[in-house]
């Protein structure tokens, strides 16, 4: 059972930055895809940047430029580093990995972006 934990969402004002950790149990070298999704209130689930299990990094259109997914192989642990940030990005963000045909995700963490 692989076990995700997430933290560091919080409320901050636009163009403010936050930085969120998932820390997962098993070794991230071992799944097929780690990223970062949210969700926003009333609408789906999206994905908002990830890494392959090639090690290539892909991100939302909508945060190229603001957002950098990395990740910390001797801690296990994924970042995602959140700059500029918008009203627009406010919303429940869950921890993803894949390993196989098994989906696994965090508790999410809520990012509030105030105006």
């Amino acid at each position: 059972q692989v076990q995700l934990v997430e933290s560091g969402g919080g409320l901050v004002q636009a163009g403010g930055s936050l930085r969120l950790s998932c820390a997962a149990s098993g070794t991230v070298f071992s799944f097929n895809f780690m990223g970062w999704y949210r969700q926003a209130p009333g609408k789906q689930r999206e994905l908002v940047a990830g890494f392959t299990s090639s090690g290539s990094t892909n991100y939302a259109d909508s945060v190229k430029g603001r957002f950098t997914i990395s990740r910390d192989n001797a801690k296990n642990t994924v970042y995602l580093q959140m700059n500029s940030l918008k009203p627009e990005d406010t919303a429940v963000y869950y921890c993803n990995a894949v390993r196989g045909v098994y989906s696994y995700w965090g508790q999410g963490t809520q990012v509030t972006v105030s105006s």
